[in-house]
């Protein structure tokens, strides 16, 4: 078992950050390594490179090629992040971008259709939302985020759907309530990546 946190918050004293290192260690001792996407300037933008790597399958850029390799390490990916306008940030979306692709997480072509490749990876979601779970619910918002994401992005590479837990409020006065929603989130996705450590040792 080995976890992969993808973080995507240029700000390190964020909520981010913090749900971040207390996932970290409620993980212990599954193997955990953490991509802080904002720290590491990993670059979002998809070029001319990125769009013949798409096309042809292969010929990946440096950078992409080695999130390649540490998303092959990991049985468990969670995705830890702000929601910005009801989706994810674009840091995030330009790193699904340029990884998550033609090759790689799955092969497409007009002959042979689609091919999942991502079978042996289970994702998590874990976002942090300024807004109320009644909003959210009011609104849609939940839905089509979870929409876009798991069934756009996860079903479609076929990595298995793993705990999606929200954070709700957070930016809310009381610190007593924000800490019991980062407690709830860490212990739905820890509990969950445990869980599956059990069933394959």
């Amino acid at each position: 078992m080995h976890t992969l946190l993808v973080a995507a918050n240029p700000d390190p004293q964020s909520l981010t950050h913090h749900v971040l290192e207390k996932l970290e260690a409620a993980l212990h001792p599954v193997s955990v390594e953490v991509a802080d996407l904002a720290k590491e300037r990993f670059d979002p933008a998809f070029t001319l490179a990125d769009r013949r790597a798409y096309r042809e399958g292969g010929n990946y850029p440096a950078d992409v090629v080695g999130e390649h390799r540490r998303l092959e390490r990991a049985t468990d990916l969670v995705l830890v992040f702000p929601v910005y306008w009801w989706s994810m940030p674009a840091l995030l979306k330009g790193w699904i971008d340029r990884v998550f692709v033609n090759g790689w997480a799955f092969e497409h072509s007009p002959a042979s259709g689609l091919r999942p490749k991502l079978q042996a990876l289970t994702t998590h979601l874990l976002p942090i939302a300024g807004d109320d779970s009644g909003a959210y619910e009011r609104h849609g918002y939940e839905e089509a985020l979870r929409t876009q994401i798991e069934h756009g992005i996860v079903d479609y590479c076929g990595s298995r759907r793993g705990a999606t837990a929200f954070i709700h409020e957070s930016e809310q006065a009381s610190s007593e309530a924000t800490a019991r929603s980062v407690d709830r989130a860490v212990r739905i996705i820890s509990g969950a990546v445990h869980a599956r450590s059990r069933t394959l040792s």
